[in-house]
C-alpha cells in the first residue's frame, strides 16, 4: 500500500530549498567524476603498478553502476532523505580509505566503496527532483542543477591537478570530507518537508551480482589483454567468455524475476530505451574523453598535472552551456530532439578531427576544438534525463530514474576499460612507473594510440546520433505525478 508521510502542497519556497538541498549531495559525487582524471599520472608514478591507473575510475564507476538502481528502490522503501544521508556516509568512509592509501590496490579498493555512495548519491537527487516538479516544470530547476555541474565540471580539474601537484594527491579525497559534512547540515531541514510515498519492492540481489561479475569480468580481460597476457591467452578468452556468459544471465533474469534490477515494464518502452541507449553511449564516449585527455596532454604536450587540469575547463564548460541551452529549450517549447540531435553531430565532427591535430595543434587550437565537442555533449544529458521521466509510469519514477543512471555508469566503465586498453598496448603504464619524460622512441606510439583513442570516441557517437534521430518526442506532463 501507497503511504504518503507529508501529504501538504508544496510551496515553490519548499520546493527550491529541497532542490538545492539535495544537491548540495549531488556536489559531492560530481566533483569526484572530475577531480581525479588529472591526478592519474601522479597517482600511477608514486603508487607504482601504473597498468591498473585507469582502475581508478573503472572501481568506482563499476560499483556505482551496480548499486544505483538498488538505491532507487531503497529509497521508495525507506524514503529519500535517509538513504541519501547513508550514501553520503558511506562516500565519505570510501574517500578517507583512499585518502590513506599506501598502494595501488587499496586506493582502488577505497575507489569502490566511494562508488557504493556516489551511485546513490546520482540517482536519489534525480529522483527528489522529479519528487517535486513534473517534466513542464523541471526545466526551472536546471539552473541549479547547471550550477553543480558547472562547479564541479569547472573546478574540478584545476582543483585537482593543483593538489597532485602543490600539495599531495590524497588532498583529493580529504577534500570531501568537510563538503559532506556541510552538504548534511544544509540538508536536514529542508528534505524533512519532502514527500514520502512509500512503495513496497524486492530488491534484485541475483541481477545486482550477475552484472557486476561480468562487468569486472570484461574490464579484466581488457585490463590484462596485450600487456600482460597476449590476447589469444585462454585466461584472456576465459575472461571474455565468461563476461558474455554472466551478461547473457543477467538478461535471462530481467524476464523472469518478480521485481528486476532493470524492470521489462521500463526497459522495453520505446522512449526510455533510446534515450537510456543514447545517454550509455554519450556518456561512454564524453568519460573517456574526460580522463584521458589530461593525460593526452601530459604525455603528448609536455603539460604538467596543474596545468592539464587547467585544460578541462574548456570541455567542461562547452558541456555546461550546451546542457543550460538544452534546459531552456525543453522549458520553451514542444521539441526537445534538435538540440541533442545537433549536438551530436557536433561531437562527431570535433572528435574525428581532434584525432588527427592534436600533436602538432596550438593548444588554443585543441582547447576550442574541445569545448565545441563538450558543447555537443552537453546538449543531450538533460533532454535524456527529462524524456526518460516523462515517459515513466508515475510508480517507475525512480526506478527509470535510476536505470538512467545506472545505464549512464555502465557506459563510463566500458569505455574507461576500452580506452585504457588501447594505451595500455603502447606502454603508456611503463612511462607513468618511470617518472620521467616520454622518449622519442616510443612518441609514435602513444600519439597513434591516442588517436585511436579519439576515432573510438567519435564513432561511440556516431551509435548515439542515430539512436537519437528514432527518439520519440512526447508532449511534457504539466502535473506531478500522483
Amino acid at each position: 500500500m501507497t503511504v504518503l508521510q507529508t501529504p501538504a502542497a508544496l510551496g515553490e519556497d519548499d520546493k527550491r530549498r529541497i532542490v538545492i538541498a539535495a544537491l548540495l549531495a549531488m556536489f559531492l559525487a560530481a566533483l569526484d567524476q572530475t577531480i581525479v582524471a588529472p591526478a592519474l599520472p601522479v597517482i600511477g608514478r608514486q603508487l607504482g603498478d601504473a597498468g591498473w591507473v585507469s582502475w581508478v575510475i573503472s572501481a568506482y564507476l563499476l560499483t556505482s553502476t551496480t548499486v544505483t538502481p538498488l538505491y532507487g528502490k531503497l529509497a521508495d522503501l525507506r524514503g529519500r532523505r535517509r538513504m541519501l544521508y547513508i550514501a553520503v556516509a558511506v562516500f565519505l568512509i570510501g574517500s578517507v580509505v583512499a585518502a590513506l592509501a599506501p598502494s595501488m590496490a587499496v586506493l582502488i579498493v577505497g575507489r569502490a566503496v566511494q562508488g557504493v555512495g556516489g551511485g546513490g548519491l546520482l540517482s536519489i537527487v534525480q529522483t527528489i527532483i522529479g519528487d517535486v516538479a513534473p517534466p513542464r516544470e523541471r526545466s526551472k530547476y536546471m539552473v541549479y542543477i547547471a550550477s553543480v555541474w558547472a562547479t564541479s565540471s569547472l573546478g574540478g580539474p584545476v582543483v585537482g591537478g593543483l593538489l597532485a601537484e602543490y600539495v599531495h594527491w590524497s588532498a583529493i579525497f580529504w577534500i570531501n570530507l568537510p563538503i559532506g559534512a556541510v552538504a548534511i547540515v544544509l540538508s536536514l531541514k529542508p528534505l524533512g518537508k519532502l514527500p514520502f510515498r512509500r512503495q513496497p519492492h524486492r530488491l534484485d540481489m541475483t541481477g545486482s551480482a550477475l552484472i557486476s561479475l561480468a562487468t569486472v569480468a570484461f574490464l579484466l580481460a581488457l585490463t590484462l589483454g596485450g600487456a600482460s597476457y597476449p590476447w589469444a591467452s585462454p585466461l584472456i578468452i576465459g575472461l571474455i567468455v565468461a563476461s558474455a556468459g554472466l551478461y547473457a544471465g543477467f538478461v535471462w533474469s530481467q524476464a523472469r524475476l518478480p521485481e528486476p534490477l532493470l524492470p521489462p515494464r521500463v526497459t522495453t518502452d520505446g522512449v526510455i530505451a533510446r534515450a537510456g541507449g543514447a545517454s550509455f553511449l554519450a556518456s561512454a564516449s564524453f568519460l573517456g574523453i574526460t580522463v584521458f585527455y589530461p593525460m593526452a596532454l601530459q604525455f603528448v604536450g609536455g603539460l604538467n598535472p596543474s596545468a592539464a587540469g587547467f585544460s578541462m575547463v574548456a570541455l567542461m564548460a562547452g558541456s555546461v552551456v550546451g546542457s543550460n541551452l538544452s534546459g531552456r529549450i525543453l522549458r520553451r517549447g514542444k521539441r526537445y530532439k534538435p538540440a541533442p540531435v545537433a549536438g551530436a553531430v557536433l561531437s562527431i565532427v570535433c572528435l574525428t578531427l581532434l584525432a588527427f591535430v592534436f600533436d602538432t595543434a596550438p593548444f588554443a587550437v585543441g582547447e576550442a576544438i574541445i569545448a565545441i565537442a563538450g558543447f555537443g555533449f552537453g546538449t543531450l544529458f538533460p533532454v535524456a534525463m527529462v524524456a526518460v521521466q516523462n515517459a515513466a509510469q508515475p510508480r517507475d519514477l525512480g526506478t527509470a530514474t535510476a536505470a538512467l543512471a545506472f545505464v549512464r555508469s555502465l557506459g563510463g566503465v566500458i569505455a574507461i576499460a576500452i580506452f585504457g586498453a588501447i594505451l595500455a598496448t603502447a606502454g603508456l603504464g611503463a612511462h607513468m612507473n618511470g617518472g620521467g619524460g616520454l622518449p622519442d622512441v616510443a612518441r609514435a606510439d602513444i600519439v597513434a594510440a591516442f588517436r585511436w583513442l579519439y576515432l573510438t570516441a567519435a564513432a561511440i557517437q556516431i551509435g548515439t546520433l542515430v539512436l537519437l534521430l528514432g527518439l520519440e518526442e512526447r508532449p511534457l506532463r504539466g502535473q506531478p505525478p500522483s
